[in-house]
């Protein structure tokens, strides 16, 4: 697969991971993004041997464990439009997670989870 196919991969993919809500540049605007997305979304997200909704939950964990709100609350968008998580699940991924990743991350991670959930809830309730 060439680099133009590759870029084409990931883009395709990290619209399906982040369900459309990420906003990606033109091909050769933002040298990290390109590599990003031949990388880890053209080869990585597409592998076949752990599902979307496992790789989430992977990357959520890693997300908690660095206490990373923005981020967790991205993870949580997603997970909630892919249908691949619901409200409840989240909340109970946190929890699950505070006990390894310690109560003071998981903690900081609480407003973005609720948001993400009031988010997802409202815009559900327009469609």
């Amino acid at each position: 697969m060439g680099d133009s196919e590759r870029w084409a991969t990931g883009y395709e993919t990290i619209q399906k991971v982040y369900a459309g809500e990420v906003a990606i540049p033109p091909e050769g605007t933002v040298p990290f993004l390109d590599l990003m997305l031949k990388q880890v979304f053209a080869e990585v997200w597409t592998r076949e041997e752990l599902s979307m909704r496992d790789r989430r939950l992977l990357v959520m964990g890693v997300i908690a464990g660095m206490g990373e709100s923005m981020p967790w609350g991205v993870q949580v968008k997603a997970a909630l439009k892919n249908g691949e998580l619901t409200p409840a699940q989240v909340r109970e991924t946190l929890i699950q997670l505070a006990q390894y990743a310690g109560y003071p991350r998981a903690a900081g991670l609480i407003a973005a989870t609720e948001q993400a959930i009031a988010d997802f809830e409202k815009d559900s309730a327009k469609s």
